[in-house]
């Protein structure tokens, strides 16, 4: 007699048991590593992360090796085999390919570094404006500026509100008008951020193996308000920082890098913040 656990019957012999196990909805087996799962779901997630199988969970489908699952997945779908990802249709496989693109050829690979950091005695030289904005911001340029002093200079020349988010803007006496910003709120944790396992962000719920990890993230961007806009009316995505909204313009991905009062408007930025610097 055979014996089935899960299903707690019993069968006249072994060509019974794995017949019954062959059609019963309780079982599901994967014949090539000879294990029996309780559900579907659980056979596929095997299949899906197991060495052994190439397997395309999108048609159900199995191939003799990884080589010809790629070229499934390249012929039949949306599909960079390059990054592993998969797109809902051409069109964003095209325009990840042509992000990626920008990105490469934008890099220092293949773009000299000539944008001189105009800090007083720092000399560092960076690809683009958007990395520039970045190290002054990092607070690490020798000239002192950091985060704070580049939000600063926003505020008191982006007046009209070209690049920043008239919402994140407080009226004060005599109608000044301060930037949100500028008055940064500063986070700091202490020993009762552990949970018992870890450092815990108590605005994100993040978790951190150490007390200094945990207050270099709430140091960052993360929970600041987002002042910072990108000024096409079709776009309007936010941004905590100036270097992310450089970012997001130098990538062309909305294309409001075409339109001449951006391209006015963050030239007459790059040299008040050259005056800035280098005093």
């Amino acid at each position: 007699m055979a014996y089935c656990d899960r299903c707690e019957r019993y069968f006249n012999g072994i060509s019974a048991l794995r017949q019954h196990e062959q059609n019963s909805p309780n079982h599901h087996i994967c014949d090539d590593c000879d294990i029996d799962f309780a559900s579907w779901r659980g056979l596929k997630e095997h299949y899906v992360q197991s060495r052994v199988h190439d397997y395309c969970q999108r048609c159900d489908s199995h191939f003799s090796d990884t080589r010809e699952l790629e070229s499934h997945y390249e012929s039949d779908h949306y599909y960079c085999i390059k990054c592993r990802r998969f797109f809902q249709n051409a069109l964003g496989l095209h325009e990840h390919y042509r992000h990626n693109l920008n990105s490469h050829l934008n890099s220092s690979l293949h773009r000299p570094k000539d944008v001189l950091c105009p800090g007083k005695g720092c000399g560092l030289a960076f690809v683009s404006r958007s990395a520039l904005v970045l190290h002054l911001e990092s607070g690490k340029c020798t000239s002192g500026a950091d985060r704070q002093t580049i939000n600063r200079l926003v505020r008191q020349y982006d007046t009209t509100n070209i690049i920043t988010n008239p919402a994140r803007l407080l009226t004060g006496g005599a109608g000044v008008r301060i930037l949100v910003c500028d008055t940064q709120i500063t986070y700091r944790a202490g020993p009762a951020s552990w949970n018992g396992s870890e450092y815990e962000c108590y605005l994100c719920h993040n978790g951190y193996r150490s007390l200094s990890a945990l207050n270099q993230h709430l140091a960052s961007p993360r929970h600041q308000e987002k002042t910072y806009v990108c000024p096409l009316n079709t776009c309007h995505t936010p941004f905590t920082t100036l270097s992310g909204l450089c970012q997001h313009i130098e990538s062309e991905r909305c294309g409001v890098s075409r339109f001449k009062v951006v391209q006015t408007t963050m030239d007459d930025l790059m040299g008040k913040m050259r005056r800035l610097t280098a005093n």
